[in-house]
């Protein structure tokens, strides 16, 4: 059935998106298309601005006590991703089934956006490491509530032959929404007044939230519940059928992978510039901006290209050329004898980022069934949520070891370097991945196991 959506201005009906095997086919205007990837920039710059709060306030105040820099990481960061696992794909396959005169994704994108403004505040007033692991699990409960839904939402409205150019436009919003969070945060560190990061990317999420809920049409309608409980549905999330999807669960590991490489350096970026080069927290801040803005520069160049180039060789070349552009970055940064070098690797690993946040949704978007968007796209989001934390154990064990026997310089040099290995990882992961056909030509074959790289 067709739903009736918030408002009838611009919007674009479910049933006038519907297709006989459950994809939109009716293109949607350029303006929806930069409305709904719009949310992602207010999402991403949640996720960036709390992560540098976070850093800052290990690596410059008495907060973590005795505690090594990459245990306190860890603990603030673990809890949170427990409950972005859980949550995301719970309530993106709930939304897949849940009947509202605003379609089947705004009532959870609203909520989940409301209650992040409340512990952003939270977060924003802590002063204790106990005080703000919980705030951070209270905002990775809230905002996934929001993404799981949203992650569905977009596959909703996009059909096949807008899908590259859908996710050039995420990947672009994703990297503005990063450079949003870490220039409010760096700001924010340099004036002596880290909370006014927070109570800023709150109300970028509160306007990015608003453009894509009041403008933009439903999306297809619900599938039908045939008498299940909701809490039947919230199981079946987790039902091991979605492992005969084996492209899609090897597409999920190696995304998992590609961002924990990059989570390595996101994390420990101020340590790597307080260990490495003795900035001090004002001096980190403005540097850091430079680090941020060759990571950005690269990332803008290199998303709108690929995107347009994996229409035409396919997604899984693309995402090769990610992994090695982020292995070389990544080296050059963590070796880097200046501050100048290490910007220059980090516009590399910039444009790294962009060919695969370009690339990475288009092919997953491929790949997944769009009734079930919801599910396939939360559980995908798993390695999202999960990356941060397998990022900051993995980066902080060796930053802490390596800091205790051959100092905090090398400790930290060598974290970095832990990301090319998992860059490699991605990389290999990748090859099992069946691509569908573009252009009449068939899918590509996986390489069989044991076969000559």
């Amino acid at each position: 059935m067709a739903i009736e959506g918030l408002a009838a201005n611009g919007r674009v009906e479910a049933d006038e998106a519907a297709a006989v095997d459950g994809r939109p086919t009716a293109l949607l205007p350029l303006t929806h298309l930069v409305r709904i990837s719009a949310y992602w920039l207010g999402l991403t710059a949640i996720d960036a601005a709390v992560g540098l709060f976070i850093s800052f306030r290990l690596a410059y105040s008495d907060l973590r006590g005795d505690v090594g820099l990459g245990l306190a990481t860890t603990f603030v960061t673990i809890g949170a991703t427990a409950v972005a696992i859980a949550v995301q794909p719970t309530v993106g396959s709930i939304s897949d089934y849940a009947v509202t005169r605003w379609g089947r994704r705004k009532p959870f994108i609203v909520i989940g956006s409301l209650l992040d403004v409340v512990f952003l505040l939270g977060i924003a007033s802590s002063n204790s490491l106990i005080a703000i692991a919980a705030f951070v699990i209270l905002l990775g409960f809230s905002t996934n509530i929001a993404r799981g839904p949203f992650q569905g939402y977009v596959p909703d409205l996009v059909a096949p032959p807008q899908v590259g150019l859908a996710s050039g436009l995420v990947g672009m919003m994703q990297i503005l929404g990063n450079l949003v969070g870490y220039a409010l945060a760096n700001l924010a560190a340099y004036l002596g007044n880290l909370p006014l990061a927070l109570v800023a990317v709150a109300i970028v999420e509160l306007v990015t939230m608003a453009s894509v809920v009041l403008r933009v049409g439903p999306g297809l309608p619900p599938k039908p519940r045939e008498g299940r409980s909701w809490t039947t549905i919230a199981r079946e999330t987790w039902s091991t059928d979605i492992l005969a999807e084996r492209s899609y669960v090897w597409l999920v590991v190696s995304r998992l992978a590609f961002l924990m490489a990059g989570g390595v350096l996101f994390t420990y970026a101020i340590a790597f510039l307080k260990n490495v080069f003795g900035l001090d927290q004002a001096h980190a801040a403005t540097v850091n901006i430079a680090l941020l803005g060759a990571v950005a520069i690269g990332n803008l160049v290199a998303v709108i290209p690929s995107a347009r180039v994996s229409n035409r060789i396919g997604r899984k070349p693309v995402i090769y050329v990610a992994c090695a552009l982020g292995a070389l970055g990544v080296g050059i940064t963590a070796l880097a004898p200046t501050v100048p070098v290490a910007v220059a690797g980090a516009a590399i690993f910039g444009a790294a980022n962009g060919v695969f946040l370009a690339v990475d949704w288009a092919l997953m978007t491929d790949i997944i069934p769009r009734a079930s968007a919801g599910r396939y796209m939360g559980l995908s989001n798993v390695a999202t949520g999960s990356a941060p934390l397998f990022a900051a154990a993995i980066g902080g064990l060796v930053l802490d070891v390596g800091s205790g026997s051959v100092g905090e310089a090398t400790g930290t040099r060598a974290a970095f370097l832990v990301a090319i290995g998992l860059y490699a990882v991605a990389a290999l992961l990748l090859r099992n991945v069946v691509e569908p056909a573009r252009s009449g030509q068939p899918p590509a074959c996986p390489v069989p196991a044991g076969a000559a790289a």
